[in-house]
């Protein structure tokens, strides 16, 4: 993943088109216009530490229009890329449901708006709707799920399997149709992505380069974009939808 940065307009997600899967693009319009009109507005900047690890702040963000990595310090030392939010997305819930210091640092990968919401506004806000309490608790358990997903991959699979797997999930989370196919609208560099593969770079970057031989993908500067979905889901074995596989319940 080197080379010049392509010369390219970084596309913005309108304000109110959330993915389905997203906490606010799963709610109904009353219940999303109650959690958009809590808390104030905050804009952050690209690289702009929105929570920090071990911080007992209590407070929420609800991304309205956003990209931020979610990341955590490993014993070793080192960073450990955990997870990418974006617009839609409820990022802090964590510490406000129970008062435990942060279990991550959440970074802006771009611009970022978002609605700073307390904790005791969030709380109130679960008691009296019990819509918007579900779909908090369906988006806890998808992340949960999500990192189960990982950890059951990293003692099964290939780094060439896991890495396909986590890119055909990155495509259709964050993808955006382009001329070659669908970018995926998140920069990564090649250590962010071995994080979240769950292997060495050198092991990645092998993997990359069988990827990009058969055609399936394309990278450049911070940049993948998938060729060919379907022959990455056969990497991946995946089926036609990219979670098809079984997940612990």
């Amino acid at each position: 993943m080197t080379g010049p940065e392509p010369r390219r307009r970084r596309v913005i997600r309108k304000v109110g088109n959330w993915p389905r899967g997203s906490l606010l693009g799963g709610l109904s319009e009353g219940a999303r216009e109650e959690m958009l009109g809590l808390g104030r507005p905050r804009q952050f900047t690209a690289g702009e530490t929105m929570i920090l690890e071990g911080d007992r702040s209590t407070d929420v963000f609800l991304l309205v229009d956003a990209c931020v990595k979610v990341t955590a310090n490993t014993e070793s030392g080192k960073v450990a890329l955990l997870g990418i939010r974006v617009g839609g997305d409820l990022v802090g819930e964590f510490a406000a449901l129970d008062g435990q210091p942060r279990a991550a640092t959440v970074t802006a990968a771009g611009p970022c708006l978002a609605q700073l919401i307390s904790q005791d506004a969030f709380v109130s806000m679960l008691r009296r709707c019990p819509e918007v309490s579900l779909a908090v608790n369906r988006a806890v358990v998808n992340k949960v799920r999500w990192t189960t997903r990982r950890r059951v991959e990293y003692g099964t699979f290939s780094t060439l399997t896991r890495l396909a797997r986590v890119i055909v999930e990155l495509a259709w989370t964050y993808g955006e149709p382009v001329r070659e196919g669908v970018m995926i609208g998140v920069a990564f560099t090649q250590p962010e992505l071995a994080a979240l593969v769950g292997a060495a770079d050198p092991t990645v970057h092998k993997a990359l380069t069988v990827l990009r031989r058969a055609g399936v993908l394309g990278t450049g500067y911070r940049r993948i974009v998938v060729h060919d979905i379907r022959r990455l889901q056969t990497f991946a074995g995946l089926g036609d939808n990219p979670l098809d596989y079984e997940v612990p319940a």
